[in-house]
């Protein structure tokens, strides 16, 4: 069995390459992948302390970490749909998908 910690640093390896592409790169769709590289590491967290704590837990409680896992790809989902939707209306009206360039909401 794969020790708890290992799971954790995975996790925090993809967490931190995340929050560099999100920092770091220009282009949104980079960008948005950066947060879903984010948002699959704190999944693999839940899902791994979940594991780890399942034998402590009763009947009820043992799959808590795999619920919130489900509940945050389902937001990853969402966000990734509604990103798209303004990256694409974006490139339509400035023909770049830079964030530099994002500034549709200036007069």
């Amino acid at each position: 069995m794969i020790p708890l910690e290992a799971y954790i640093t995975l996790s925090a390896f993809l967490f931190v390459i995340g929050g560099f592409g999100f920092l770091i790169r220009r282009n949104v769709i980079v960008t948005l992948l950066s947060i879903e590289v984010m948002l699959n590491a704190v999944n693999l967290a839940f899902v791994a302390f979940n594991r780890a704590h399942a034998a402590d837990a009763n009947a009820v409680g043992a799959h808590t970490g795999q619920v919130f896992a489900f509940f945050g790809i389902a937001a990853a989902a969402a966000e990734t749909a509604v990103g798209l939707a303004i990256v694409l209306s974006m490139f339509r009206l400035k023909r770049s998908v830079r964030t530099d360039e994002a500034d549709l909401l200036k007069n």
